[in-house]
């Protein structure tokens, strides 16, 4: 008479003759055992799930004065992923059908591995904690993939149960968190007292991290060697000289229980430093306890992991390459986008084991999220450029937000879930610069979204609010209503100074305990004035017009080298601008839509194309340099139009469509022509002066290269040109050289042996380009008609590097419950 969702019905039970039965409806699905034979480990997030099914059920069941005696995984049906407890009752039914005791009939009710110590050594007087030791026992099994006890013999098992504690969950498998492990051997204790007394206290302390046990305390949170605060600590060490890197790291693993917020720096020693790349680089996991960053390789990058107890970070094997950093749920696997071709969302296990992938369809590189509903959202590569996710298990991604045009947003990325499984935040860019970023939130059940406030790399805290960055590094918070996914108050400000860089990115993560983390440093794109210069071969400069500072995005020189087209970034709109030389006027060349951007010169220089929001999509359109005709669409594309460059002589554009290269004539048959497309990531398409040759940089060797192919049949062949690394490829205009960026921001000259084919001369380093703009997916340089300088684009004050500085702040929460007060219901 037990009706309880995790509790299969007993229909009947008796006896025929010599034979007990008892009857239960048929569940379609498998046990535990069976998956735990499959698996041998279960993550942990699973775990406590499952844990809490069958918590619950023992608990209506004990509630009801029914103890099941037989709690173990062949006894736990998973129906639709959902545990439901078998062979209920069977105890009473077997004892009323023999009309006998089960000790008294030779039966042995309760298998060896999970019995409790008491029902082990035959005690006639079994509660319903009896229960709790099985079930805790089972747990136990399900993370480490072994039960507490094992051995030869019923008799050498019974023997360990009555005898013997069982091995340290973390002993196995470390990463399983503290409140897990503490609920775990509470629940197998030798004496019933000891143990939980109902199975709803042992499924909280599953799910409270604050849970623990009285000699686990130091064991989770080291002890201070010098007083009670790192601070104290820092002198002590420094007759030792390492204050600023330990003193900086023992707040972090300290980690006192006491409320008061606490910052500090971690000082990464420079081979665990942060990497300098524009993605996201630093996740935390929900419990506090773990921090995974992007960090330095043999070439190039990988994953890094760092625990409270540990004073160095370690490696990940198998993410080299890997950006965006995320936890799963229960802090066991860490997610990852690897940022080059074919770009995939993969999942690697902190127990070891090399990396799955999920999905390496239409993956970007705006961030990612691990959900509580079993999906991994995504910045994706789709038509509209709305973002994606995937099933936890892998499988074909599918869209979740679309951009709406008429509202004037261009794409939505850095997508973050929130824990109620309704909604996912993230961020919607509007075309331009990071002031023209907002975030928002998607109802994942309508499918539709609202924004929220103006920012970037939107953050849910688990103490009601939203965390987000300006565009001039400022973290925001405000209170946030679940229920109905709107604010509940006005957004406040709080810290200053965190670094934002390409694409609105911004490295900010919280725990569910209120640890906040997050990297400072300037950052590398927005807002930030710039101006126009000449920079000679030998690195020389000379600023075009020191009158005209300005927020400059992309450069363009005419044909006869006598005007500029220019980008520029002003009140949230970029627009195409040209400037006369020799400080000449500025006139704005379009007016309609809120980005208008990359300019390229018609052959004879009296027009100008460039890329526009104007239409449904980014488009291509044109205009006259003068300004006497308005602007016109001159191709509209079924996806977005990135690049666009014309031919010297003028009967040939080539452009790129997101990441492919095609090519149009612009008389007769204008239909575009595919040029290189495919799985990998083509950028900036640049054409020879006598038209024979294409130069672009893909990632297909698994870094950003320049390559040739010849012209219009690009099929032909192809030539690899740059060896350590290319970027932005531009030719000068006799067609002797090719210029590109290598991977250590110097601009490289490729000298061209003339001939019927292509042939690469001597390379040579002419200056760093460290200290100007570098955009990577356009052009932001070009060149005089002499070949004798070049125009670039130089932030005021020079370079700005980003600083490898992660801050940490304890019990962040105090501050925002005190700061971030809700005002709306």
């Amino acid at each position: 008479n037990l009706q309880h969702p995790n509790i299969l019905p007993l229909y009947d039970s008796g006896g025929a003759g010599t034979y007990l039965y008892y009857v239960m409806p048929y569940v379609e699905g498998e046990s535990l055992r069976d998956k735990l034979t499959r698996e041998k480990q279960l993550a942990v997030e699973e775990t406590v799930d499952l844990a809490k099914g069958v918590a619950a059920a023992l608990q209506f069941a004990h509630e009801h004065s029914v103890i099941h005696r037989d709690i173990k995984p062949e006894n736990i049906l998973l129906q639709s992923g959902q545990p439901v407890v078998a062979d209920f009752g069977i105890a009473l039914a077997i004892s009323q059908a023999s009309g006998t005791r089960l000790t008294e009939t030779g039966l042995s009710l309760g298998t060896p591995h999970y019995m409790s110590p008491e029902q082990a050594s035959g005690d006639r007087q079994l509660d319903a904690r009896t229960d709790i030791y099985s079930l805790g026992a089972m747990v136990y099994e399900m993370l480490t993939g072994d039960p507490p006890h094992s051995g030869n013999t019923v008799q050498a098992v019974v023997a360990k149960i009555l005898t013997e504690s069982p091995s340290p969950i973390s002993r196995t498998r470390s990463l399983v968190p503290h409140n897990a492990e503490a609920a775990v051997e509470k629940a197998l204790a030798k004496a019933p007292a000891d143990r939980f007394t109902s199975a709803a206290k042992f499924a909280d302390a599953l799910v409270n991290p604050a849970f623990t046990l009285p000699h686990m305390v130091t064991m989770a949170r080291p002890v201070p060697i010098v007083g009670g605060s790192w601070q104290r600590l820092s002198i002590g060490l420094a007759v030792w000289g390492a204050v600023a890197t330990v003193a900086a790291l023992w707040g972090w693993l300290r980690h006192e229980a006491s409320r008061q917020v606490s910052r500090y720096s971690v000082a990464l020693p420079e081979a665990e430093a942060l990497a300098a790349v524009a993605e996201h680089r630093i996740a935390i996991s929900r419990d506090g306890q773990r921090i995974v960053y992007v960090g330095p390789a043999d070439q190039g990058s990988r994953l890094w992991l760092r625990t409270r107890d540990q004073l160095h970070a370690t490696p990940l094997p198998g993410t080299e390459g890997a950006v965006n950093p995320f936890f799963s749920p229960d802090g066991s696997r860490v997610g990852f986008v690897t940022a080059t071709s074919p770009r995939a969302v993969k999942v690697i296990s902190l127990a070891g084991g090399p990396p799955t992938t999920l999905t390496d369809s239409l993956v970007d590189l705006g961030g990612a999220s691990w959900g509580s509903d079993g999906y991994i959202y995504f910045d994706a590569h789709l038509e509209g450029d709305g973002f994606a996710r995937v099933a936890e298990t892998g499988g074909l991604p599918e869209p979740v937000t679309m951009p709406v045009a008429a509202k004037g947003e261009a794409w939505h990325a850095q997508p973050d879930a929130l824990p109620n499984r309704r909604g996912v935040l993230f961020a919607v860019s509007h075309g331009g610069d990071l002031r023209e970023f907002d975030i928002a939130v998607v109802d994942l059940a309508a499918r539709a979204h609202r924004v929220l406030a103006r920012g970037l790399t939107p953050r849910y805290a688990s103490s009601g609010h939203v965390l987000y960055v300006t565009a001039d590094g400022t973290l925001m918070a405000a209170p946030f209503d679940q229920d109905d996914l709107s604010l509940a108050g006005e957004p406040v400000a709080l810290v200053e100074g965190l670094g934002v860089r390409g694409g609105g990115r911004a490295d900010l993560n919280v725990s569910t305990d209120g640890t906040l983390i997050y990297t400072t440093g300037a950052s590398t794109v927005g807002p930030r004035p710039r101006e126009l210069v000449w920079v000679a071969r030998d690195g020389k400069v000379t600023p075009i017009d020191p009158g005209w500072p300005g927020v400059f995005s992309s450069v363009a020189l005419s044909p006869d080298g006598t005007q500029l087209a220019i980008g520029v970034v002003r009140d949230n709109e970029t627009h195409v601008w040209i400037k006369q030389l020799d400080r000449g006027p500025a006139s704005k060349l379009t007016f309609g839509g809120s980005y208008n951007d990359r300019p390229a010169w018609t052959s004879d220089g009296r027009a100008v194309a460039f890329i526009s929001d104007s239409g449904q999509n980014w488009d291509l359109f044109a205009g006259r340099a003068d300004g006497s005709v308005l602007p016109q669409l001159l191709r509209d594309e079924s996806g977005n139009i990135r690049e666009a460059e014309y031919s010297r002589d003028g009967k040939w554009l080539v452009h790129r469509s997101e990441f492919d290269l095609y090519a149009a004539r612009t008389d007769g048959d204008t239909a575009r022509t595919p040029l290189v497309t495919g799985q990998f990531i083509e950028l900036t398409p640049r054409l020879s002066p006598d038209g024979r040759w294409l130069a672009y940089s893909s990632d297909e060797s698994g870094r950003r290269e320049v390559y040739i192919r010849p012209f219009p049949n690009t099929q032909s062949a192809k030539r690899q040109v740059s060896t350590s690394g290319g970027a932005e490829p531009l030719w000068s205009r006799s067609g002797r050289e090719l210029f590109y960026k290598n991977g250590n921001m110097e601009l490289v000259s490729a000298a061209v042996l003339p001939g019927t084919t292509f042939t690469v001369g001597e390379q040579r380093v002419l200056f760093s380009t460290a200290e100007y703009q570098n955009a990577g997916g356009w052009q932001v340089y070009d060149i005089t008609p002499d070949g004798r300088r070049f125009v670039m684009i130089r932030p005021i004050g020079g370079p700005q590097q980003a600083r490898d500085e992660l801050i940490v702040v304890e019990n962040f929460f105090e501050e925002l419950k005190a700061k971030a007060k809700r005002t709306r219901d």
